[in-house]
């Protein structure tokens, strides 16, 4: 794949901001949504600042190598609840958070002073392409239902009370918030496909806010003639930004701006209450599960490095790219509460618009950080329907999914050890093999990658005229 800015080129300054915020839109609802789900009072806004922050780490420890930026990572969500339970106060959580990505953190730089001794060539060893490429396409394919269970979905729900239990249900028709979510990808595409210039290069800018004004027409039509199928939006967040607590209009200096709650400010309460034992489960609960993430971050930079034809792994090294993504993800966690990750939707996006210029990173993470002061803008991304949001998402986890395919493009899969390899990964990770050991989960693409490996090494002396038929 031709690139139309490589990793080191620059652009006008218009053109950056308009790239930087295509990929902002990119990762932002899965960078936002975590903290929600984790809940104990976490902000999205501080999140967000958090992974302009880690991101800045990653590409200053990368030498501004690698286009990849850095979000909330989804694979910590039951460490980051260990850290709130037995009861211990928000401050003693909001420690825990910290303490857990410094844990997590210190994995990553050990492994890196390991491979900074040893080097790389263990990985290709280890996970070849035959390997690594399903296993890629397992991260785009494990997402599939993500995007369509948010392509179905709208963000009005009911309330009533059947047996003593309430039951939640939206009030939009599956086949409005579809529609919603198909005009999105569509125009993405299209934008894509056949777009010249600039517009070539923004068609997820384009799909998302062609998706937005149709289904905030649509929720308008609903409102205004109470067609509760036609509700497909919400449009609590921008009301919110005018209404003073208690009720009624009122547009102040919060309207515009706010200062968001930074985790490490309520953590600092948390120390006179700290014990040795809690620190203990915080380590059990946030270190094996790094070891997990490091499955992924190879995977991850794969891709990248494919989509670019820059093997990222020699090149700053896979040293440096775990030591951007361990002290990156520190960095994060202290403002923001989450550990941080290299992002398949940041990688989807550079893979699609053809746009590998670092310098868009750098501008997307500078924005991240400016923009979490800004009220409107983050009122806006949180207004977004889940199925305008799916409807880009099919076709960025479906180009992480490519991607990966791509890889085996020169494997020979006419040799049963190869096919071997491929089929165990891909029928457990589509499948959705995971594993619990206690507060440990092995994901799909973690287990689907060890079991690709263990066939691997099994079938490594099998000579080519010994597998085929």
């Amino acid at each position: 794949m031709k690139l139309i800015y490589d990793v080191e080129d620059r652009m006008g300054f218009g053109k950056l901001i308009v790239f930087a915020v295509q990929q902002l839109l990119a990762i932002m609802a899965a960078t936002l949504v975590v903290p929600m789900i984790v809940g104990h009072g976490m902000k999205s806004e501080a999140a967000l600042f958090g992974a302009g922050v880690g991101t800045l780490v990653y590409i200053a420890f990368t030498k501004k190598k690698s286009p990849v930026f850095l979000g909330s990572s989804f694979a910590f969500l039951g460490s980051m609840a260990a850290a709130f339970a037995g009861g211990v106060s928000m401050e003693v959580g909001y420690l825990g958070l910290i303490l857990g990505a410094v844990f997590a953190g210190l994995v990553y730089v050990a492994i890196a002073a390991v491979v900074k001794v040893i080097g790389v060539n263990w990985v290709d060893k280890l996970m070849p392409a035959v390997v690594i490429g399903p296993t890629v396409a397992i991260i785009g394919l494990s997402l599939a239902g993500n995007a369509i269970g948010d392509l179905t979905s709208g963000e009005i729900f009911k309330e009533e009370l059947v047996d003593g239990v309430i039951v939640k249900t939206q009030l939009a028709s599956p086949l409005t918030a579809i529609f919603c979510g198909l005009v999105t990808l569509f125009v993405t595409i299209l934008c894509s496909t056949y777009g010249k210039k600039t517009l070539k290069l923004i068609p997820f800018i384009m799909g998302i806010l062609a998706g937005y004004a149709v289904a905030a027409v649509l929720t308008g039509i609903g409102n205004a003639a109470d067609i509760d199928a036609l509700k497909v939006m919400s449009f609590d967040p921008l009301v919110a930004l005018v209404t003073k607590e208690g009720g009624g209009f009122a547009v102040t200096a919060a309207t515009f701006f706010s200062v968001p709650e930074f985790t490490f400010v309520t953590a600092l309460g948390g120390f006179s209450e700290i014990t040795g034992s809690y620190i203990g489960t915080i380590a059990v609960a946030y270190i094996p599960v790094a070891f997990v993430v490091f499955a992924e971050h190879i995977a991850d930079h794969k891709n990248i490095s494919s989509i670019i034809e820059r093997d990222l792994l020699k090149e700053p090294g896979l040293s440096r790219t775990l030591l951007g993504d361990g002290v990156g993800s520190m960095a994060g966690a202290i403002f923001g509460g989450c550990p941080n990750t290299t992002y398949g939707e940041s990688v989807g996006c550079v893979a699609i618009t053809r746009n590998a210029s670092v310098i868009t990173i750098i501008a997307a993470a500078v924005g991240a950080i400016l923009i979490s002061f800004l009220s409107p803008f983050v009122a806006f991304v949180n207004s977004i329907p889940s199925c305008v949001m799916g409807g880009v998402c099919m076709a960025l986890y479906g180009f992480i999914a490519v991607s990966g395919l791509k890889m085996l493009q020169k494997v020979n899969l006419g040799e049963d050890k190869n096919l071997f390899v491929v089929s165990t990964i891909l029928i457990a990770g589509i499948g959705g093999l995971s594993v619990t050991f206690g507060k440990v989960t092995l994901t799909s693409v973690a287990c689907a990658l060890i079991l690709g490996i263990i066939v691997n090494v099994m079938l490594s002396k099998a000579k080519p005229e010994e597998t085929e038929k």
